[in-house]
């Protein structure tokens, strides 16, 4: 596709053009904006290139060769990603007159590339940072078949009938305004109406096993963030101001106010488990470019419990939660979903030893419950590990529901405590 926008549209300059799940896409920076009508011509101009089948060859440079080479071809985007490249040798693709920095591998030659659709132009920031300059991304999509090809576009045509977006605007269930603020969603009567009957359905579930209902302040001073880690690992998410000379942030997560409860008084080991829930309004700065309906917002609310339990009683715990979970999603419904057990990311708090620990109580009880999981090393919060079920829409796209994290370092932090029993000889 950038081969054939080039050629169509010499002066666009290439930013990336990664493979995604349901496809692919690309970025481009052009001071044409592209038109719904280009995406045509750009396939057609496509399929000349196909039809030529020119073999891809692959060369590795050295890093200053490959500086020095997209340097002459004028393409600043691509100088950019090869001063960050920690490694000494670059990776480039040709194929006629056309080169490209990519890792690979490829196919063999263009002539392999079978069935392809454009689908749609869309903005996008470079490097997903709305500082920086605003680039348009073409996606497109490709197949073995044009059978399978007529399936994805159907699906496609499903999606949209279905897509909340315009189901909540035609049910009045919520809108947005831009007055209001981007990714701030205002629920009109009918969708109050549907999530009080889910709010309280929840809380009646809850109930059952064992929670008690708390609420939280929906801001604390910074004193509370810098002592949970979030100011250190997740400033740049959260929403800071002052007030009469002292620091506060609106909370992006609910667990602190849950922590100062049980550090309120002396608790026993009898007392444990403790199940705190509430249903917390929490915001997140979420960049502009990645706002999507009421699936990614800056504000919203979340049925969010934290339990305070004893090492021994972990799994047994989270086993518990893992349930809950499995219910919910079956009195919903919900029957295509997968799960991810995230692990330890590149900055985190705590021990590793704590971290194998709950790493390991987390994979304990998906294997207890013969659940199917993918393990993605690397993906967990700052704070733990996590099991995250995503949901599938109509398309197949995979979109994060409950989460169940396993946080040895918060309560190391708050200094949470509990009095043991004592044995005596």
């Amino acid at each position: 596709m950038a081969q054939a926008v080039k050629r169509l549209f010499p002066g666009v300059k290439l930013a990336i053009g990664p493979a995604i799940e349901e496809g692919f896409y690309y970025d481009f920076d052009s001071t044409r904006p592209f038109l719904e009508d280009d995406l045509a011509r750009i396939e057609a101009e496509m399929a000349k290139i196909i039809k030529e089948n020119y073999k891809f060859e692959k060369a590795v440079l050295k890093r200053e060769e490959a500086l020095k080479l997209f340097a002459k071809m004028v393409e600043p985007y691509k100088v950019e990603l090869i001063e960050e490249i920690p490694d000494n040798e670059v990776t480039i693709y040709k194929d006629a007159d056309f080169v490209d920095l990519c890792r690979g591998p490829h196919i063999a030659s263009t002539g392999q590339v079978k069935v392809f659709k454009l689908l749609s132009i869309a903005g996008a920031y470079w490097r997903g940072n709305e500082k920086n300059r605003m680039l348009q991304r073409i996606y497109g999509t490709a197949f073995e078949s044009k059978a399978e090809l007529d399936s994805y576009i159907a699906r496609l045509e499903e999606a949209k009938k279905r897509d909340h977006r315009k189901l909540g605007k035609e049910l009045e269930l919520f809108m947005m305004d831009e007055k209001a603020g981007a990714g701030l969603v205002i629920y009109q009567p009918n969708g109050a109406l549907l999530r009080t009957i889910i709010e309280d359905w929840e809380k009646k579930e809850h109930l059952k096993r064992g929670y008690k209902f708390v609420i939280g302040p929906h801001m604390l001073k910074s004193d509370i963030w810098i002592e949970s880690g979030h100011y250190g690992y997740y400033k740049e998410n959260m929403y800071i101001f002052q007030i009469e000379g002292q620091e506060y942030a609106i909370k992006p997560m609910n667990c602190p106010a849950h922590i100062l409860i049980y550090r309120s008084k002396t608790r026993s080991y009898k007392d444990l488990p403790i199940r705190y829930f509430e249903m917390g309004s929490v915001y997140r700065h979420e960049k502009s470019g990645v706002l999507h309906g009421l699936l990614r917002v800056r504000g919203f609310t979340q049925d969010d419990a934290h339990i305070f339990c004893l090492r021994e009683q972990v799994v047994d715990e989270i086993k518990g939660v893992i349930d809950f979970v499995m219910y919910a999603l079956k009195i919903f419904g919900f029957k295509d979903f997968e799960i991810e057990l995230s692990t330890k990311p590149d900055k985190y708090i705590g021990s590793d030893e704590d971290w194998l620990h709950a790493t390991k109580a987390l994979e304990d009880a998906l294997k207890s419950k013969g659940l199917p999981y993918n393990v993605h090393e690397g993906e967990g919060a700052f704070y733990g590990p996590k099991i995250d079920i995503r949901l599938k829409d109509a398309l197949g796209r995979a979109w994060q529901c409950a989460t169940i994290q396993c946080d040895f370092a918060l309560p190391q932090r708050f200094k949470l405590a509990y009095v043991f029993k004592l044995a005596y000889v």
